[in-house]
């Protein structure tokens, strides 16, 4: 007698053996037969139980941008499905693979209009590099192995619709198979000696040099800083790459724009040359970034990001870390520029603004910065930070202390809010010993709190730290700039400490100063001991400093405005970088625009 096996089970497997190890999903009766298989491989796989589909999604995205691998969700026929859509477009602007298993009514009842049976495949289509409706029960596996394999070779989302009762229906049990052992990553090779030979003729020539880094040079921080040295180059990143580079290298000015740092804003709008590596920074164009760069070399894996952004003068089609390491052996050393001294004074007056910010004593109220000291003084060598979308991005990338080991993710081109508290999910799932937190915005925690349920359900030992301030403070600020007044921007308090014990987990409510190192402290033990903790920190209001739009320049502004500006900001500490460029014997060139939004 033949051996048979469900199609489902076999299915799940091809799961198993591309190194899946957990599935975000909320059962539904067009789902059901995946969630049979899933019970019979309960030991080689783990289902985790999400309070709404959205989230399962940004978890399975957030797996994908902490580990590398495909991360996979599912929803139920109709809304189970479409609520997975934000978390499925979170991974195809970012660029990482995702599979989303749908259900749909069985085939009987299939295009018969019944009870959340509809053409489901027009919804998926925009989202998906590969979207199929499963039509037999034999081919179901291969249809699986191929979604996995176009979301890892596309680098983006595979959606696949499976007709309830195909997955309980028997195949040969050596009817099907998979690519997971010979499937192999498109590798590139080292870059051309010709190509590397005229970098290093732009770079040696060059007056005001600057590298800009992405998250394609992930990997090559050590490197990157030796090359920073070597050519007298301080090093830019963009947001999502702020943990390339260790924050305490002397050269490291952070990104630029509005998620940004002050030393990069100004660095990038006087620099003549720029080294581009694995990055694709969208606001390069829309602000006019590089108005006053002369020569810009990239460095790109994707042909069709090459050139995309700006002129280019030198690409080079290779892997970032194998072209840095060539161009440590052949450019010269160079010795200290008036260019490289003036960035280094900038960024030591910026550090010794933002440490002012976090180690005031004075401030009766309690501010975010002071939440981020005691944070920073607690985080652990390879702890992983899921930070959220909103004013938390912006502070986290000024005030998140990032050192070689740690990791930070978040939601990148599509900016989703609501991505904290899942990325955290996945995280601590990932990596288990290690220590895990999700930052937020009170915003953006309302839109997902419901899942600290499953944080508690899954014995995950997260820290949650939600910055409360009743108000989407970084759209407020947008429309400071652009409205007539503010509307829909302030919203009533939650006692998120409540919530989280109502969940089961622990919550603390910090309003003092004095009150942080202890709840710190204790939230580290717990977390370590496998609880779920979460921090409500009552912060105030106060925008954090727009380092998009400056006026600390006597040349563009009054000195009324300027100490205006400075006492709103707290920047009494901060000087203009023309007074580094001039001490240096160097003129300033003009500021680079907000643009975007």
């Amino acid at each position: 007698m033949e051996n048979k096996i469900e199609a489902g089970v076999a299915a799940v497997k091809v799961l198993e053996n591309w190194g899946v190890s957990h599935i975000y999903g909320i059962p539904g009766g067009s789902i059901n037969s995946l969630m049979d298989a899933l019970d019979k491989e309960r030991e080689k796989i783990r289902y985790v139980q999400v309070r709404h589909e959205e989230v399962g999604a940004m978890a399975a995205s957030m797996h994908a941008k902490f580990t590398g691998e495909i991360g996979v969700a599912f929803g139920s026929a109709g809304p189970g499905g479409t609520h997975l859509l934000n978390g499925l477009y979170d991974a195809r602007e970012d660029g990482v693979p995702v599979l989303a298993l749908v259900g749909q009514f069985g085939t009987t009842g299939m295009n018969m209009d019944t009870f959340q049976e509809m053409n489901e495949d027009p919804i998926y289509a925009d989202v998906a590099v590969y979207h199929r409706v499963v039509m037999t029960a034999a081919s179901l596996p291969h249809i699986i192995d191929e979604a996995i394999r176009q979301a890892y070779s596309k680098h983006g989302v595979a959606v696949v619709q499976l007709p309830v009762n195909l997955g309980w229906e028997k195949i040969p049990a050596d009817g099907w198979f998979d690519a997971s052992q010979v499937y192999r990553p498109l590798k590139f090779a080292a870059p051309e000696p010709a190509e590397i030979n005229k970098a290093v003729e732009i770079l040696s020539k060059a007056e005001r040099p600057l590298i800009f880094a992405g998250i394609g040079a992930r990997g090559a921080g050590k490197a990157l800083v030796e090359l920073s040295r070597k050519i007298q180059a301080p090093i830019m990143v963009s947001a999502l790459a702020i943990d390339v580079i260790d924050h305490k290298y002397e050269g490291f000015l952070g990104s630029a724009v509005r998620v940004a740092r002050k030393p990069a804003n100004d660095a990038v709008a006087n620099a003549d040359t720029i080294l581009m590596l694995g990055t694709n920074q969208p606001f390069i164009d829309v602000t006019n970034m590089f108005k006053n760069v002369k020569h810009v070399i990239q460095v790109d894996i994707n042909p069709a990001h090459l050139g995309k952004r700006q002129q280019t003068e030198l690409t080079i089609l290779a892997d970032a870390q194998k072209v840095v390491a060539s161009l440590l052996d052949e450019v010269p050393q160079k010795q200290e520029s008036s260019w490289y001294r003036a960035n280094l004074k900038n960024i030591n007056n910026w550090k010794a603004y933002t440490d002012h910010l976090e180690n005031d004593l004075n401030n009766s109220a309690l501010t975010l910065y002071q939440v981020y000291h005691a944070l920073n003084e607690v985080t652990k060598p390879q702890a992983l930070f899921s930070v959220d979308v909103g004013d938390v991005t912006m502070t986290s990338v000024r005030h998140l202390h990032l050192k070689e080991g740690q990791q930070w993710r978040t939601s990148g081109l599509f900016a989703t809010m609501g991505i904290g508290l899942p990325g955290a999910i996945a995280a601590k799932l990932d990596f288990p010993e290690q220590q895990v937190w999700s930052l937020s915005g009170d915003g953006a925690f309302s839109m997902v709190m419901q899942d600290l349920a499953t944080q508690v359900q899954e014995k995950l030992g997260i820290i949650n730290v939600v910055f409360s301030n009743q108000q989407y403070g970084f759209i407020k600020d947008e429309q400071e700039s652009t409205n007539r007044g503010y509307l829909g921007v302030a919203f009533t308090g939650i006692d998120f400490a409540k919530v989280a014990q109502a969940m089961g987990a622990h919550g603390f409510t910090v309003t003092k100063l004095e009150e942080l190192h202890q709840v710190f402290a204790q939230a580290v033990e717990l977390a370590d001991s496998g609880e779920t903790v979460l921090i409500d920190a009552k912060i105030t209001n106060e925008s954090p400093l727009p380092v998009e739009a400056l006026k600390l320049e006597p040349e563009q502004f009054s000195n009324e405005e300027i100490e205006a500006f400075k006492a709103r900001y707290h920047a009494q500490l901060l000087e203009p970088f023309s007074k580094y460029l001039q001490e240096e014997g160097l003129n300033k060139h003009d500021s680079i625009e907000q643009g975007g939004f």
